[in-house]
């Protein structure tokens, strides 16, 4: 029986994500109705065994500490290990802000060289899907590798969407033999997920090399310079899996959840998804209201038409108003006789009476936190 704890990785400053990641990390940025996009790599851990979980935070983390709390819904408030949110701070290790995802860790190399677990999980807090972590660790003790990088072939992903991700080209044992960052001209579709498995002390000497000589990314500056010299491994996972890289990729796989599929996959098949809980009355259908093909959160009131659409928790849409091929986040109102097509509305917007907002699928119109329009 190997002990594995986790590290999840919540991402710089960016605006991948446009309003929706302007004032929140992209790993708190609310997803499928009553989620947040670290739901996932939380869940995936907590289902894999892993009780021992530090998620270091930088940019506009306010909103990710509030998601996650004490981590009780994820059964992480505990007495010994559970859930430590490692924001940046001045010690003996770093110099405050961190410069880099490897910086994070090496800033908290506390966390690690105070843990007991052999081996550490590294994970991102911006992908969905759901995957037991116990057979990539089984995969990885097997080839003895020192780190073994989750990948996926991507035959289901946009291709002009493959440079944003991590190619990988292996032997045919799996043997990694080559990575690029983000490629312009991808040679592949076999992606890399951001999961890493690798032994907690070996982990510990590569940050310590890596801050020894200035290099702060874990991807750039240890494991692609190191790829002839340490055994690295890829494990398949045949599974769903969608990086929030972008705002189209954002709405797709919002979209992609009204798939009875892909649903039951997520959310079902391998293990629950946890999330904070709120308590809130069900949704409220009036006479005149007439929904297709759309997810409902608790709490909403709906008189309008929703149609291929996700309503967060708490959203109105008035009489007369239609929503199609849209995305409403919590405590919005659409009110009357309004038309949204292919719009997301970030928290607590109002749409006033007989407005019409039109985006594209390939580029849906965003409204941000707040606004009344």
């Amino acid at each position: 029986m190997y002990s594995m704890m986790g590290i999840i990785l919540t991402g710089g400053k960016n605006n991948r994500l446009k309003e929706l990641s302007a004032g929140r990390s992209i790993s708190a940025v609310p997803f499928g109705g009553k989620y947040r996009a670290i739901d996932f790599a939380l869940s995936n851990m907590i289902n894999s065994g892993i009780r021992n979980v530090g998620i270091p935070t930088q940019y506009n983390f306010h909103s990710l500490i509030d998601h996650l709390g004490s981590g009780k819904e994820w059964d992480l408030d505990r007495k010994n290990d559970g859930l430590f949110i490692l924001p940046p701070c001045l010690s003996e290790y770093g110099t405050g802000w961190y410069r880099g995802n490897a910086d994070a860790m090496y800033s908290n190399l506390t966390f690690l060289n105070r843990s007991n677990e052999e081996f550490v999980l590294i994970n991102q807090g911006y992908a969905i899907y759901n995957m037991n972590y116990t057979d990539m660790l089984k995969h990885h003790v097997d080839k003895d590798a020192d780190i073994t990088i989750a990948c996926r072939h991507m035959t289901d992903f946009p291709k002009e969407y493959l440079c944003a991700l991590g190619i990988v080209e292996t032997d045919t044992d799996m043997r990694i033999t080559d990575m690029q960052e983000k490629p312009l001209n991808p040679k592949s579709d076999f992606a890399s997920m951001g999961v890493y498995i690798i032994k907690r002390k070996l982990l510990i000497s590569l940050l310590e090399e890596s801050a020894a000589h200035g290099y702060y990314e874990f991807v750039r500056d240890i494991i692609i310079k190191k790829v002839n010299e340490l055994r690295l491994y890829a494990y398949e996972f045949k599974g769903y899996w969608r990086p929030l890289c972008n705002i189209q990729l954002y709405y797709m796989a919002n979209m992609e959840l009204l798939n009875p599929e892909i649903r039951y996959e997520l959310f079902e098949k391998n293990g629950k998804i946890f999330t904070k809980v709120k308590d809130e009355p069900p949704a409220k259908y009036n006479d005149e209201a007439v929904v297709k093909n759309s997810i409902v959160a608790d709490g909403c009131i709906i008189e309008g038409h929703v149609e291929n659409s996700i309503l967060f928790r708490g959203v109105k849409i008035k009489r007369g108003a239609v929503i199609k091929d849209s995305i409403i986040m919590q405590d919005s109102v659409v009110c009357e006789n309004a038309l949204l097509d292919c719009c997301i509305l970030d928290k607590s917007v109002i749409i006033t009476a007989g407005k019409q907002l039109k985006g594209d699928k390939n580029w849906p119109l965003i409204v941000g936190k707040n606004v009344v329009v």
